[in-house]
């Protein structure tokens, strides 16, 4: 099983009652929308499938979980901190519209003065701003994602056309 077949869609937090029932914390928009009856957790990196006995969302990003052969808080409390996924095939399809800057992992990202930069790696958002990371001439070079650096996006041939500052790309070249 390969990584990049999953999606994220949040975090078991913690157990609830005796019974083996998990809290998890959903950080993916519309996951009550996904019919599924299975997930993955990870696990001493590797994902594990779980069979899914039911599943209720009382709130926003909140969800009460039985999972199959997990009946007791014993058997629960092994499984709080583990990250939760599912195949790919069940996420569902964006519209241009729903676009995000996260999205642009992938994309690969050329600067207007250095050229092909290499494939987005990441995409980490802060506070204060969204930052991309790429390996560029064998080294991990990090650059704010905002309007004023942003050029355009080819969105089917998955490429973001930048103008960096100058000096920018010198400080991890060095």
């Amino acid at each position: 099983m390969n990584r990049e077949d999953y999606f994220r869609v949040g975090t078991i937090l913690k157990t609830r009652g005796l019974k083996g029932e998990l809290q998890v914390y959903t950080d993916f928009d519309g996951l009550e929308d996904i019919q599924f009856n299975a997930l993955f957790l990870e696990i001493a990196g590797k994902l594990v499938p779980y069979f899914v006995s039911s599943i209720k969302y009382p709130q926003a990003n909140t969800a009460y979980l039985y999972l199959e052969d997990v009946d007791h808080i014993d058997k629960a409390a092994k499984l709080v901190k583990k990250e939760v996924y599912l195949p790919n095939k069940l996420k569902p399809a964006k519209s241009e519209d729903d676009f995000t800057l996260a999205d642009l992992e992938g994309f690969i990202a050329i600067d207007e003065t250095h050229g092909e930069l290499g494939e987005i790696i990441d995409v980490v958002e802060y506070p204060q701003q969204t930052i991309a990371s790429v390996r560029f001439q064998n080294r991990e070079v990090l650059f704010p994602l905002n309007a004023a650096f942003i050029k355009g996006i080819d969105m089917e041939g998955g490429e973001l056309y930048l103008d960096l500052p100058e000096g920018l790309l010198d400080v991890y070249l060095e």
